[in-house]
Formats: C-alpha cells, sequence, structure tokens
C-alpha cells in the first residue's frame, strides 16, 4: 500500500457550506468552511472518508432546564484531535468490508447501513482494521458529541432549532417556532443535507449512531479526556443523533439513548472513528476475524423481519 498516495490525498481540503437558523428555522447565515479528509479505498471503487476532527475542549451534556436527566451533569471535557466518518457507514461500504448483509429495511447503496446491533458495529470495525492495518473503532460518546457540536452550544449544530430542509427526522412535530416540515418515513442518502462546521454529515437524524461506551444513568464521574467510558455495572451501550422516526428533540446534539448490543434496529446505524492514520500489525485482529464473520442467529433474522414488517 503506498502510503504516501493516502498522504497526499489526506492533506487536500475539501470545501463546504454551513447555514445558520433561529428559533423560526429561518437561515440567518451562511459560511464556507474547509476541512481535511483521509480516504480509505476499499473493494470494488467504494472508498470510506475520515474527516480530520481539531482536538479542543467543550461542555458535554445540557445545562438544568433543558433536554434529560440522563444529559447532565453538564462537564468539559478535552478531546485530542481524531478522525471521524463523514457519513454514517453506507451499504456499499458494508458490503466491501463484510460477508454478511443485514436486514436493511431502507435499501440503497447510498443509505446508511441500518438494523445493525452495537456487535455487528464493532465487528465491521475490526474487519475494516484487518483489512487496512488501521485501528477503526467506533467514537467514545464524548468524542461523538464534540464532533457533533463542532464548537457550537445550541440544542443543533445549526442553532435553536431544526427542520426538515436540514435533517431527516418528524417533521410533523416542531422543536421551537419552526414550520412543520415532512415525514419520509426512512433514510436518506448520506449526505443530502448540510454539514456542520468540521464537515461531518448526518449528524442529526436519519439513523442513531452506536459509540462504544457503556451506558450510565447520568455523567456523574464521567471521564473529561475523551476517552470509553466502560463499565461492568451494564450491558446496554449507547446511541446518539436521533433518527427519521424521531421528534426533533430526540436528535439534538445532547440526546442520548440506550440499548442492548445484541439488537438492531430499522433506524440504528453508524460511524467509525480513528486515533492516527499510523499502520499497526495486522496480526493483532485477525484473530477476531471468525466474530466478524458470523451470520446473524436465522431466528434473530426472521424476527427482525417481522417487526420490520409491522413497522411499515
Amino acid at each position: 500500500m503506498d502510503n504516501s498516495l493516502f498522504e497526499e490525498r489526506s492533506n487536500q481540503g475539501f470545501e463546504f457550506e454551513v447555514v445558520t437558523v433561529d428559533g423560526l428555522g429561518q437561515i440567518t447565515e451562511r459560511q464556507k468552511h474547509t476541512a481535511t479528509q483521509f480516504i480509505e479505498n476499499l473493494d470494488a471503487g467504494i472508498s470510506l472518508e475520515m474527516v480530520v476532527i481539531p482536538g479542543g475542549t467543550f461542555i458535554m451534556g445540557s445545562q438544568a432546564g433543558h433536554g434529560y436527566e440522563d444529559e447532565r451533569p453538564q462537564h468539559s471535557v478535552r478531546i485530542p484531535s481524531f478522525l471521524m466518518g463523514k457519513y454514517p457507514v453506507t451499504q456499499e461500504q458494508w458490503e466491501a468490508v463484510m460477508e454478511w448483509t443485514p436486514p436493511y429495511r431502507c435499501r440503497g447503496a447510498r443509505r446508511p447501513a441500518d438494523g445493525v446491533s452495537w456487535h455487528d458495529a464493532t465487528g465491521f470495525c475490526e474487519r475494516l482494521s484487518a483489512m487496512t492495518g488501521r485501528d477503526y473503532h467506533l467514537p467514545s460518546e464524548a468524542e461523538w458529541e464534540y464532533a457533533c457540536r463542532a464548537r457550537t452550544m445550541t440544542p443543533f449544530y445549526f442553532g435553536e432549532t431544526i427542520t426538515t430542509d436540514l435533517a431527516n427526522y418528524v417533521g410533523e412535530y416542531i422543536y421551537r417556532s419552526e414550520p412543520q416540515g415532512i415525514y419520509r418515513h426512512g433514510t436518506t442518502e448520506v449526505g443530502s443535507f448540510p454539514p456542520n462546521a468540521f464537515g461531518l454529515y448526518d449528524m442529526h437524524g436519519n439513523v442513531w449512531e452506536w459509540c462504544a461506551d457503556t451506558w450510565r444513568d447520568n455523567y456523574v464521574g464521567a471521564p473529561v479526556d475523551g476517552r470509553i467510558w466502560e463499565s461492568r455495572a451494564g450491558s446496554e451501550r449507547v446511541l446518539r443523533g436521533g433518527c427519521w422516526h424521531d421528534t426533533p428533540g430526540l436528535c439534538r446534539s445532547a440526546a442520548r439513548l440506550k440499548h442492548i448490543p445484541t439488537e438492531g434496529e430499522d433506524f440504528f446505524g453508524f460511524r467509525v472513528a480513528l486515533t492516527s492514520l499510523e499502520q499497526n500489525s495486522v496480526s493483532a485482529v485477525w484473530h477476531n476475524r471468525g466474530q466478524a464473520d458470523q451470520r446473524m442467529d436465522p431466528t434473530r433474522r426472521v424476527a427482525r423481519r417481522i417487526r420490520t414488517w409491522f413497522r411499515r
């Protein structure tokens, strides 16, 4: 693998427009931004775009009187620079890496891989790491919120509210004083809406995204350095970002969801993260290949399809 080629491509910035809205959902500002991305080539001409997220400090969670109790207490977290997927992992990316297909509700090469459990998502990361020699993993919950906020403190990276021109959620409900929007009843292709100031797309709505952390009911004792928060207290894992099937309040930057790691839902997806671009020995990764290659238990597959059918 020609690392110099990857370094050259990763140092090329890309330009995008960031919008800001007021409480009425009206766009009040448009700004041009640039970010740096690293492009990982997968099979059959499919690529994975990883955006360089600059390090910094942010206030994680929601203040009293806003959000939910599990989003408190607010606390300062310092995040080292890392890389994060520009989009949720798509179905074409999944198929370029894995040897089985989840029971997608919303099919499309550029739509997010949905119906994915936490174990499925970590299995993807393990297999991708084995293919590339880089340590791909799910982001920590702190990394996810920092990347989503992109130096904003408002409920959404767009500003005080959100509209269905900016994200995919149940637009029949409103968050503040914006007009009602539409309900699309499914995912949209990644990159269909404006990104945040870091150059990340679809951080609000579309699919809930798995994080690496074990669920905690609040942030008491949470790490302040952005690392993954593991616990033996419970097996549930964290998801962030809201989805196409949620009201706008559940798509806020601070909103959280918990679910058992063995089950995926029609509106669960994920994106991957990298601490650095350094290549590691792949031998340590390949011992997990058997787990990554496991097919979904047939009984679970049928049960999921039945649940999916009744939701339509």
